[in-house]
C-alpha cells in the first residue's frame, strides 16, 4: 500500500497527458530544461573570481548610506 506500481504511473501519466496535451508537456519540459540551464551556468559563472570583488558592496553601501536615518540623532535634540 505504500509503495505505488509501475501501472500506478501509467495511469497517471496518461490522466496528465490527456489533461493537458503533448503538446503543452513538450513546452513545460523545454521551459524547465531551459531553466535547469541557465541555472547551471549561472553557477559557473559565479565561481570564476572576479576583478575586482570589493568594487559592487561599496557601491551598495555608499548608494545605501544616502538614504539611511540616524535614529539617535533624533533622540539627541
Amino acid at each position: 500500500m505504500g509503495s505505488f506500481s509501475i501501472w500506478h504511473w501509467l495511469i497517471v501519466l496518461l490522466i496528465v497527458v490527456m489533461i493537458f496535451g503533448t503538446k503543452k508537456l513538450k513546452n513545460i519540459g523545454q521551459d524547465l530544461g531551459g531553466a535547469v540551464k541557465g541555472f547551471k551556468e549561472g553557477m559557473r559563472d559565479g565561481t570564476t573570481p572576479d576583478e575586482n570583488p570589493a568594487a559592487p558592496s561599496q557601491v551598495a553601501n555608499a548608494a545605501s548610506e544616502k538614504n539611511t536615518i540616524d535614529v539617535e540623532a533624533r533622540h539627541k535634540s
